[in-house]
């Protein structure tokens, strides 16, 4: 089946011809392991679940590069191996023709394993629906976070890939472009540029997710970008905030910025940063804090 686009009626084509279906819970390596869950379908319930596998005419286009599971073997009444099938994220089939095809109703296939025994799918549907939740929540917290009349653009960097992500980064790079000049045109005065930027910088500090975001990125690197005396100079003409203190905190401990510029920072920077991170730093900033960042002395 490896010739030609996958199409629904391929799929019918096949399964027409089967006398029963073993769906395992496990990739193609694993799925003849006595550790491995498996069902197997036989009679009118295989054009039960040839509904379910109905996928959509002429595939993506594209191989995702996991193995995938369930595996879904087919053998024909002489009990050949005439099909194996893997599904992906449990809303795609591949090993139906030269690319993978996405199930016309996913959910509808995980609620019929589940119903079947077979709950891993239901499972892993449920964990990723609750990291998508996190992760929209995540990108609406630093969205209300961004300055004055930046809201627009940033909408546009923080949009989620896609599957051409080839083309979702070309999109990416003209949005950060369109927000790193409306930050220099609504903030020309350098220190209160660097003074907003360090306050919404500080945002993924405090996400329970931990790491930077390609958003939170495009925050960061417009800092980078910004001369350093002017930098050290913002945080230190007036005292910075938490939020500006979080900020620098994410900043100062940057590949970029400590391969430029290394670890020590001078007083009254290094104390204010320090006393911040003892006060009321993140378990990452007292971690690096003791690793010698922000000018501390290294006690590992």
């Amino acid at each position: 089946m490896d010739e030609g686009a996958p199409t629904t009626a391929r799929l019918r084509d096949v399964l027409n011809r089967a006398e029963r279906v073993v769906i395992a819970e496990g990739p193609p390596d694993e799925a003849d392991s006595a550790d491995v869950a498996r069902i197997v379908v036989s009679g009118a319930a295989v054009a039960d679940l040839a509904d379910r596998l109905a996928i959509v005419d002429g595939g993506t286009g594209d191989r995702c590069r996991c193995n995938g599971w369930p595996t879904i073997t087919v053998y024909d009444p002489d009990g050949r191996l005439i099909a194996c099938w893997t599904l992906h994220h449990q809303s795609g089939l591949r090993g139906l023709g030269d690319c993978d095809a996405d199930l016309r109703d996913g959910p509808a296939l995980t609620e019929w394993l589940a119903e079947r025994g077979l709950s891993r799918s239901q499972a892993v549907q449920e964990q990723l629906a609750a990291q998508k939740t996190e992760e929209d929540q995540r990108r609406l917290r630093w969205l209300q976070a961004a300055p004055a009349g930046l809201r627009d653009a940033a909408t546009d960097v923080c949009e989620p890939p896609g599957r051409d992500q080839e083309a979702w980064s070309g999109r990416r790079r003209e949005a950060e472009a369109r927000l790193a000049a409306l930050v220099q045109h609504g903030y020309p005065d350098h220190i209160e540029r660097v003074r907003v930027l360090m306050a919404w910088a500080g945002v993924p500090a405090r996400e329970s997710t931990g790491g930077l975001k390609w958003y939170d990125m495009a925050v960061q690197q417009q800092l980078l970008a910004e001369d350093h005396d002017a930098i050290l100079t913002a945080l230190t003409t007036r005292p910075p905030t938490p939020a500006q203190l979080d900020g620098a905190a994410e900043l100062f401990a940057s590949l970029e910025w400590t391969a430029a510029h290394g670890k020590q920072l001078h007083q009254p920077l290094r104390s204010m940063l320090i006393g911040h991170v003892q006060a009321e730093g993140t378990d990452p900033m007292r971690f690096r804090m003791r690793h010698g960042y922000y000018g501390a002395e290294g006690s590992a």
